[in-house]
């Protein structure tokens, strides 16, 4: 057997020797053992972050299919591993821009995916709302959800009437009406005010507060499905998609190249 020795002295290419029982054999046993030795690619190809043993183990997977003779082919079966590990690449950046967009969404100090989600639902509002409860909800988590924000509005339209109608007591018997969570909040309210504690002022907090988050609630477990789509649109990073779409291209097409001149090679090959 005789050697060639690159500009790097770990970059030592064996070739078969000139006569043996089993040419292709042996030459392609070579070949196996360069690839798994020869270290300069991997060194490369294979950034400090990444596994070099899973870079390994593709280089070894494509010589075992294409089983190279010679340097020629060792070094286009290489090249087909370099592509694809770059193509795996690919697929991480693509994950981690539409995570990074899909982030820089949920976290807006405005929840415009809520209220675009449906433009013409006006009692939809995104204020305040944490869009990833919503977006990951289960359907049996959006239709209790669904429930409760419709038990509790019905509940403070009965104390809304209550009042309308007035009468002795009409403030405590409001106050009785409304869900236990509600009257926390009218507390609340009022806490250093205490003169607010009244019916015209409980009927204004019902109608201004209670009554639009009740229904904003019920909205937006009503329309979830919409607002799910809207927020994932939303976040999906198409700029950046649009580049990395053109370098997988690039990618694909450098695979194709590659892999036809190994065929090609290898027919050449069989004809001599």
């Amino acid at each position: 057997m005789t050697t060639q020795t690159l500009e790097n002295p770990s970059a030592v290419i064996p070739f078969p020797a000139a006569e043996t029982e089993e040419p292709a054999k042996a030459s392609y046993q070579i070949t196996r053992f360069n690839a798994l030795k020869h270290g300069i690619l991997a060194r490369r190809v294979v950034l400090p972050h990444e596994d070099a043993g899973e870079f390994a183990d593709l280089l070894v997977a494509l010589v075992e299919e294409h089983r190279p003779t010679g340097p020629t082919e060792a070094h286009l079966v290489a090249e087909l591993a370099a592509i694809m590990w770059r193509q795996r690449r690919v697929l991480l950046a693509e994950g981690a821009a539409i995570n990074a967009g899909l982030l820089a969404v949920t976290k807006r100090s405005f929840d415009s995916s809520i209220e675009s989600a449906v433009p013409f639902e006006r009692a939809l509002s995104g204020k305040g709302i944490d869009v990833r409860e919503l977006v990951t909800a289960t359907p049996d988590e959006i239709a209790e959800r669904q429930r409760r924000a419709a038990l509790g509005r019905q509940a403070t339209e009965r104390a809304a009437a209550i009042l309308d109608k007035g009468g002795a007591n009409a403030y405590e018997k409001a106050l009785k009406a409304l869900p236990p969570d509600s009257c926390d909040w009218w507390r609340e309210w009022i806490e250093d005010e205490a003169d607010k504690a009244n019916a015209d002022e409980l009927a204004d907090f019902i109608r201004n507060q209670l009554l639009p988050y009740f229904r904003n609630e019920e909205s937006q477990a009503r329309h979830q499905p919409a607002i799910r789509a809207q927020t994932l649109g939303e976040g999906l990073p198409v700029h950046r998609l649009e580049k990395l779409n053109r370098y997988e291209t690039h990618l694909d097409r450098k695979f194709e190249r590659t892999l036809a001149m190994l065929v090609k090679l290898k027919e050449l090959r069989g004809n001599d």
